[in-house]
């Protein structure tokens, strides 16, 4: 395995399946100044 498949396989997660019609919520991590939060989407 070369090093940048190694790379990327540590960065893969399991997606869960889903299809059209699904909800599907989003955590997006936002950095404002000093403060940081998890803003939902």
């Amino acid at each position: 395995m070369n090093p940048i498949d190694r790379i990327e396989a540590e960065q893969l997660r399991k997606v869960p399946a889903f299809k059209p019609g699904d909800t599907v919520r989003v955590h997006v991590r936002v950095v404002e100044g000093d403060k940081e939060r998890i803003q939902v989407f």
